[in-house]
């Protein structure tokens, strides 16, 4: 197997970053404002889990995300990627992410696994997230092996 090219390696410290972001412990805390500066200005957040997509800007993201922790109703959050494989074109590209995530929600522990579809574009910043789309495993949809 090929050795990560750099463009690789970065952009997938970003979405390392990204997780670390929205994971926290049960009495930890979600640092949700850092994905500001991982997105584009006009970034996305697709959640693609069921019939009506939920499209957010990173700002409704983060202020929805937010109120659910300080209200009490999130209080640990882990996600994390299995495996991913990144296409790099010259200043885009795209990495497919199988991800795990558990984490307790109004007082229930809840687990899954799913797929991230993930669009960079590369800014004289360096790497940065234009938009994120996310499905669930659920009966009929299993990540393939």
């Amino acid at each position: 197997m090929p050795e990560p090219s750099p463009d690789d390696l970065a952009i997938a410290a970003v979405l390392r970053q990204f997780f670390a972001a929205v994971s926290f412990p049960a009495g930890g805390a979600p640092e949700y404002p850092r994905l500001y500066h991982l997105f584009t200005a006009e970034g996305r957040l697709i959640r693609n889990t069921t019939e009506v997509p939920q499209d957010l800007s990173v700002n409704h993201f983060v202020l929805d995300r937010q109120r659910l922790y300080d209200e009490g109703g999130l209080t640990s959050f882990q996600e994390s990627e299995l495996t991913a494989h990144t296409d790099v074109f010259g200043r885009i590209a795209h990495r497919l992410s199988a991800y795990q995530k558990h984490g307790i929600l109004k007082g229930i522990e809840f687990s899954g696994r799913g797929v991230i579809s993930t669009q960079f574009i590369h800014e004289p910043t360096g790497w940065k997230i234009s938009s994120m789309a996310w499905d669930d495993e659920r009966p009929g949809l299993i990540i393939p092996g």
